[in-house]
């Protein structure tokens, strides 16, 4: 449940906003004319895109750059993170275009064929840096395009002067890059991930009856009966090597309610996931 969300606005694009927001709680967000600079506080849980399955510690804080993208973000609750909050820097290609005139040919000019996610090096400018921010969300009426513009200017300074700055090159040169969908990538990276169908097809930037026309053509499956049997192998596979919990790995292959992946697993196998267990564990 989001609780509060602020936000500034310029050129009338959001290109500065804060979330605070009370897990358990999925977010969905399409970046796809748009590169995003994201620090989380407190938050755990996961983010999936077209390209990138990424697990996130409960951290004091933790800072990403997400490129392109269709992203889900699961925050699941802990014992100590009753709010996580959030403040994204929204970089647009045109706007940085107008930001950097002369210095952005020459940057977008590195040979980068492959950005994706990254994890920023913690680094206290950074930390400094969205302190900064803070202040002008308790004191937004001091805000103005001009100290926006100086904002994004001094973030992206910032990155580049420290241990990021191949992580920020690689960004910007993918703001610029034509990004084309592989549906199999997708589907194999997401298998165990308890995403829709409606939410396979966002990522794969598709209405859902295209994914599944694709998918038919992919898999010669539907993808219901697939990703069921892809689980259930998997659940077997971990039944038989490992002594997690049975609802662990109910959460491990994507499904959140254990009893409905017993249900599953017994009219798959004949055997409940105990019983399989006990006649198959090394």
């Amino acid at each position: 449940m989001i609780l509060k969300n602020q936000s500034f606005t310029y050129k009338e694009k959001v290109i500065i906003e804060k979330v605070v927001l009370k897990p358990p709680y999925r977010h969905g967000r399409v970046f796809h004319n748009e590169g995003c600079f994201m620090y989380l506080k407190g938050a755990q849980g996961k983010m999936m895109s077209s390209e990138d399955n990424y697990n996130f510690k409960e951290e004091p804080k933790e800072a990403l750059l997400l490129k392109c993208d269709t992203y889900f973000l699961d925050f699941v609750k802990s014992a100590s993170n009753e709010e996580v909050e959030i403040i994204a820097i929204h970089l647009y290609p045109d706007i940085l275009k107008e930001l950097y005139s002369t210095e952005l040919p020459a940057i977008i000019q590195q040979s980068v064929k492959h950005p994706q996610t990254k994890k920023l090096a913690d680094d206290t400018t950074i930390t400094k840096f969205i302190e900064s921010l803070d202040f002008y969300f308790d004191n937004p009426n001091l805000v103005n395009d001009d100290l926006l513009e100086l904002k994004v200017r001094e973030l992206i300074l910032l990155l580049v002067q420290t241990k990021n700055a191949n992580s920020v090159l690689e960004l910007i040169q993918g703001l610029y890059d034509y990004r084309s969908i592989d549906l199999k990538k997708i589907v194999n990276l997401h298998q165990y991930n308890n995403l829709s169908i409606e939410e396979l097809a966002a990522l794969a930037s598709v209405s859902v009856s295209s994914f599944k026309r694709a998918f038919k053509k992919e898999f010669n499956d539907t993808p219901a009966h697939y990703f069921n049997v892809q689980k259930i192998k998997k659940a077997k596979e971990l039944l038989s090597l490992t002594d997690m919990a049975i609802s662990q790995i109910a959460y491990e292959i994507g499904f959140n309610d254990p009893l409905y992946f017993t249900r599953l697993f017994k009219k798959s196998e004949t055997l409940s996931p105990s019983e399989y267990r006990s006649k198959h564990h090394a």
